[in-house]
């Protein structure tokens, strides 16, 4: 789909900012601005606040949208619509992240600074990979799946959708996460996670 000359991002809070410091730095759309709920956000990394996020369905002519919300239910919820809309929706990489060849990253996913995803892996759509995130060869990584800040995913890994790893936390290899999990802060997985819930600890439990 032809890029347009105006990106909308849809939330305005913290990951938004992270994500339009994102937009500006790749120089491609003549215009920035955001949309969120909150009417007492206004301004955000010097771009207006233009709406809320409904008025996205008023924009799907004029601009390229990406959803800036880190709560993955919420994201994956306004995703959906604005697909089901026909909506030009984009995914932004961040300059210094580095990606491998072969590597696969669907509509909606945001990788940030000094992200690496190596070789043969699959990324789906709606996805967070965060600063500092490490994802090695041969994963795969579900649909609206939040890798935080620093943690490190090893090789030949599946994360089911939806699921939300941790900062700094760890996956070791060849190893299962089903859908709908939450890895605590720190955590590490030793073994196949079969069952959705909240893990934490070393190894990682469920709680």
């Amino acid at each position: 789909m032809k890029m347009k000359d105006m990106l909308l991002i849809i939330g305005a809070s913290g990951h938004g900012k992270v994500v339009a410091d994102i937009a500006l730095k790749l120089n491609i759309w003549k215009d920035i601005a955001f949309l969120d709920d909150n009417e007492a956000i206004i301004e955000t990394m010097g771009l207006h606040v233009i709406g809320t996020s409904k008025d996205a369905f008023n924009y799907l002519e004029k601009a390229d949208l990406i959803v800036a919300i880190g709560d993955n239910k919420t994201r994956q919820k306004i995703l959906q619509e604005l697909e089901e809309a026909g909506a030009s929706i984009r995914t932004l990489i961040h300059p210094s992240a580095i990606i491998g060849g072969h590597v696969g990253i669907g509509i909606g996913t945001v990788v940030m600074a000094g992200a690496i995803i190596n070789c043969d892996t699959i990324i789906g759509e709606g996805c967070i990979i965060n600063t500092g995130a490490i994802i090695e060869h041969d994963n795969i990584i579900e649909d609206y799946v939040h890798i935080s800040p620093g943690a490190m995913i090893a090789g030949t890994v599946k994360i089911g959708k939806s699921t939300w790893v941790g900062i700094g936390s760890k996956v070791c290899n060849n190893l299962s996460i089903t859908s709908d999990c939450v890895i605590g802060a720190g955590a590490v997985v030793l073994n196949n996670i079969q069952d959705s819930g909240t893990y934490v600890g070393v190894p990682a439990r469920r709680v």
